[in-house]
């Protein structure tokens, strides 16, 4: 994908089977986050609280991620993998097919929030 400006554009750029994945990772994130400013960063939409990136995402040729910081992570790790979900020091992958379910994105989304001191 190109470089884009915001999250519409970043969605309506990436491949359409994401789309919709993306729109409603996007909305629980609004949702759990609703002091954050909607930014792009590293080419990723993502949300900004003070000077952190406390949650991004990106779709690719075969899978969606979520990027949050480290502590949301290592704190949600069996949650994570109860889920059936990969996850690395910072993102979890997953496809349409596989969501993180909205409760833990919820959850994964405020513990970041929490790790950036915000």
């Amino acid at each position: 994908m190109t470089t884009v400006a915001d999250h519409d554009a970043y969605i309506a750029a990436a491949p359409e089977p994401f789309q919709p994945a993306l729109q409603r990772l996007r909305a629980v994130l609004a949702r759990a986050l609703p002091e954050a400013e909607e930014i792009v960063a590293y080419d990723m939409p993502g949300f900004r609280i003070g000077g952190s990136v406390v949650a991004s995402c990106a779709a690719f040729s075969k899978q969606c991620g979520l990027y949050l910081l480290p502590g949301a992570i290592s704190g949600h790790a069996g949650e994570i993998a109860a889920a059936g979900l990969k996850a690395t020091k910072t993102g979890i992958t997953f496809s349409p097919r596989t969501p993180i379910p909205d409760d833990l994105v919820e959850r994964l989304a405020r513990a970041s929030r929490e790790d950036a001191g915000a």
